[in-house]
């Protein structure tokens, strides 16, 4: 047997445990409720990604003040990019999650599978559309910065309720330009 391959061990299961966990997450739950294309593949690829660094790490000295800095450079990256939603940021860390699951040894395989399936257990129930129902998201861009957006909330969920057809529950404003004159808005609403 090639030196190199002795070195592989459990990493074969651990990587097909990891994959398959990752996308039941990502495409199995969390594309089909939502549709953000852009967001399933960061998170797909972060998984590999963090799967591949961490299984490498996992090999040589890598103590715990090593992974916390891991983390921080993760944390520096929602810094440095466009803000998401906090159900993204949530499934994103599921992702990631996974993938540090799978991918740290000193467990069994059988635990990592354990705690990836409660992972996604947790992922599925929790944000099932049955448990949250009554209230939905949409993000929209407005022609126009209405002058109530900071000053008046209630007069402004009122207008975005008149002009949406719906009952606009809350409201959160994720950009304004002055310069085109137009508003970046995440609207949570009940219908009827």
């Amino acid at each position: 047997m090639p030196p190199w391959l002795s070195h592989l061990g459990e990493l074969p299961l651990r990587l097909a445990i990891d994959l398959v966990a990752m996308l039941l997450l990502v495409f199995g739950v969390y594309y089909r409720r939502y549709r953000d294309k852009e967001l399933v593949t960061a998170a797909a690829l972060f998984n590999v990604f963090i799967f591949a660094v961490l299984s490498v790490l996992s090999k040589v000295e890598f103590g715990i003040a090593a992974g916390f800095g891991l983390f921080a450079i993760l944390a520096m990256f929602t810094l440095r990019s466009e803000p998401i939603g906090k159900t993204e940021i949530t499934y994103f860390f599921g992702s990631v999650a996974i993938a540090v699951i799978c991918a740290v040894q000193g467990t069994t395989p059988t635990f990592a599978a354990a705690a990836s399936l409660l992972v996604l257990l947790g992922a599925w129930a929790i944000d099932h559309p049955r448990v949250l129902r009554s209230v939905d998201g949409v993000r929209l861009t407005l022609d126009k910065i209405d002058t109530h957006a900071l000053s008046e909330p209630d007069t402004m969920r009122a207008e975005l309720s008149r002009r949406l057809g719906v009952q606009v529950m809350s409201y959160q404003i994720t950009a304004l330009d002055y310069i085109n004159d137009m508003a970046r808005i995440n609207v949570f609403y009940r219908k009827g």
